[in-house]
């Protein structure tokens, strides 16, 4: 059975490990996925080489902190394809330290990869979603963003903030049966976690019920989930995918 058949997706960071999840997962699911890449094209182009042996995917660079470069963007997949069915706006960064030796650059890189790409996006987004009077949003938050993280301070800000932003959203857009709601991962297992510091690390696994760190194929999972209309009475949510850790 095929959840997504028919489907055009856009996931944001699809070159990185849970990007690259999610896209494989939606692609499997019957989906046509558009997936954006900043400045992975290694990455991008080995997996685009990889699913176009089932035509459903394509790749496209972009820097989506740029507002004009993101509107070119979702025009264009409207033009191309006719429709966008479901975004996820998974792109993220982490620029870790305490807040005495934060310098500003990290800190407002940060929140701008983090909050103004889901702004850029889902504003241009939802303009085709309203006319097929249909769509659905899926923004991907953190655990940090609930518990906070000592040296987190600007990834746990934003991370928060994707909260805000998804409930406002649910309630904008509720009428015009448009669904929102965000995934909120645990410790999950990606090269990018592997820069934490070790003391963290052991911390979470102490502390994890399951004794095992998450997958990106468990977010995967329950990004379909949400993408499917399996969660179709769904919206404002945020589903916890940390293995009893929070």
């Amino acid at each position: 059975m095929k959840l997504l058949d028919g489907k055009i997706a856009i996931v944001t960071g699809g070159s990185g490990d849970i990007g690259a999840s999610i896209v494989k997962t939606f692609v499997k699911h019957g989906a046509f996925v558009i997936f954006t890449f900043l400045s992975s094209k290694e990455k991008a182009e080995k997996l685009s080489i990889e699913l176009k042996l089932t035509t459903f995917c394509e790749s496209y660079q972009i820097d989506l902190k740029d507002i004009d470069a993101t509107k070119f963007f979702i025009q264009r997949t409207i033009e191309k394809y006719g429709r966008l069915d479901i975004l996820v706006n998974n792109a993220g960064i982490i620029k870790d330290n305490f807040l005495l030796r934060m310098s500003k650059h990290n800190w407002d890189k940060v929140i701008k990869t983090n909050l103004y790409s889901i702004f850029n996006l889902t504003k241009y987004a939802i303009m085709p979603m309203i006319k097929q009077k249909k769509g659905n949003i899926i923004n991907m938050s953190s655990i940090i963003g609930f518990t906070g993280n000592s040296g987190q301070s600007n990834y746990s800000t934003s991370k928060a903030g994707i909260i805000g932003f998804t409930k406002s959203i649910a309630k904008e857009l509720g009428t015009k049966n448009i669904r929102c709601n965000a995934i909120s991962p645990g410790y999950i297992y990606t090269k990018m976690n592997d820069n934490l510091p070790q003391t963290i690390k052991e911390n979470f696994m102490r502390n994890i019920p399951l004794k095992r760190a998450g997958t990106p194929q468990d977010i995967a999972n329950s990004s379909l989930f949400l993408a499917s209309e399996l969660s179709d009475y769904i919206t404002g949510s945020v589903l916890h995918v940390n293995g009893g850790l929070f």
